[in-house]
């Protein structure tokens, strides 16, 4: 039994996942974390992961990126596996998650869909060939409650193509103030909010005459879930020294 302590459980990612693992009966939630305190289920619910007194053996953190530094800490002072699926992170906070991994083991994704893994690597082989020649656009669309614009998913396709190309590329997230012409080394990420779309990602290489457009549709949040525990699964007796990905468990 993989004993859990889900931070951002009273969230729709959190119930969702606590649906998902009642099904399971390799995994537990001993105890969740959320701003209300309220305990929507059958574990106690507490405002700060500071507060729990429960023994866990991973941490799975789907809340906000304003609770990054409490679950580091946590993680770090009891030596507890991180999953850290939530998304809206800056520089420096990447960099602090990065620090922690060489402390105790931590597991990273900003989508656990496995099929949004498979375009990456599919994003990546297309890039090798058509970049040069080719203009990239991206675009996200999610539901009107979505706080973070791109989507973590939309960056992570971009960080893909950066790491396969010759020359690296720009992001560009706007352009309605600039009145010039697309310059080349440019990705354009383009961020759609509307509705209760769980969630959409197109790459498209735009050529001379030709497109080609890779898509991946989210229809339910319990595949990012489903992927989430594995995750879970995969982290718990891993050693720290290096920042887990999917592509790690994939």
């Amino acid at each position: 039994m993989i004993n859990i302590i889900l931070s951002g459980s009273n969230g729709k990612m959190g119930q969702v996942i606590t649906h998902l693992i009642e099904k399971d009966e390799t995994l537990k939630v001993v105890a969740g974390v959320s701003i209300d305190g309220q305990a929507l289920n059958d574990y106690p619910v507490y405002k700060s992961i500071e507060e729990c007194t429960e023994k866990a053996d991973v941490v799975l953190d789907f809340s906000n990126a304003v609770c990054l530094d409490s679950v580091l800490s946590y993680g770090e002072k009891t030596n507890t596996p991180l999953v850290i699926a939530t998304t809206g992170f800056n520089d420096e906070q990447s960099k602090k998650i990065e620090e922690a991994a060489h402390k105790i083991p931590v597991f990273r994704s900003a989508n656990m869909s496995i099929g949004v893994n498979l375009l990456l690597s599919l994003v990546k082989q297309a890039s090798k060939v058509l970049a040069d020649d080719f203009d990239i656009e991206i675009t996200d669309i999610h539901h009107n409650t979505k706080v973070d614009a791109p989507s973590g998913t939309a960056l992570m396709i971009a960080d893909a193509i950066n790491e396969v190309v010759d020359e690296k590329e720009n992001y560009c997230f706007e352009r309605h103030s600039r009145h010039e012409k697309r310059p080349k080394n440019e990705i354009g990420i383009h961020s759609i909010r509307g509705g209760n779309m769980v969630g959409e990602h197109t790459v498209m290489f735009l050529g001379q005459d030709e497109v080609l457009e890779i898509t991946h549709k989210s229809f339910s949040r319990e595949i990012f879930a489903a992927g989430a525990l594995k995750a879970v699964k995969y982290i718990v007796d891993k050693k720290p020294g290096k920042l887990y990905s999917m592509s790690d468990m994939m």
